[in-house]
């Protein structure tokens, strides 16, 4: 499966730039997951870290989901891999497969743009727990844009140590 990644407007306005680049940042994501096996998805950076890609569809299945579905949507859920809300327990594959992380991650986005579609404007506040802080829709949507760049970035150094393919 090839993922079509569509790059953002040149000229569009604040809240249709904000949702391109954010689904921008999900497909480079996935880029650079594709053709490889849950084995290679597993592979760990580099003693002593963790990182993993299959680590990453991880976190950021739960960064959606705690900034959509907990905060902005005001939904009472636990995280995905830890009931003691531990964000750290997304990050360790063991025993993960693609097909788990992946089916999390896609539906944590397709919650994630059904809120954002339905929200009146960007303006729109929301309570955050961990930041004890009322928050905007378009601070979440920028915060989300952030931690994909910033994720997207390793996901980069991981592929291209799995198999040398770098770029896009």
């Amino acid at each position: 499966m090839t993922t079509e990644r569509i790059g953002p407007p040149l000229t569009g306005g604040e809240r249709e730039t904000l949702r391109a680049f954010l689904d921008y940042h999900r497909a480079t994501l996935a880029m650079k997951c594709e053709g490889l096996t849950d084995e290679e998805l597993r592979r760990r950076s580099m003693p002593p870290s963790t990182l993993s890609l299959l680590g990453l569809v991880r976190h950021m299945a739960e960064v959606e989901r705690t900034w959509f579905r907990r905060t902005v949507n005001g939904e009472d859920l636990p995280l995905r891999w830890s009931a003691e809300g531990d964000y750290q327990a997304a990050y360790d594959p063991t025993g993960a497969t693609r097909a788990e992380a992946f089916a999390a991650w896609e539906e944590e986005v397709a919650h994630a743009r059904r809120i954002e579609e339905a929200a009146e404007s960007l303006d729109v506040t929301a309570h955050n727990k961990n930041w004890d802080e009322d928050v905007s829709l378009r601070l979440v949507m920028l915060h989300l844009i952030h931690e994909y760049a910033r994720h997207n970035g390793h996901a980069d150094f991981l592929r291209e140590g799995i198999d040398g393919t770098v770029g896009a």
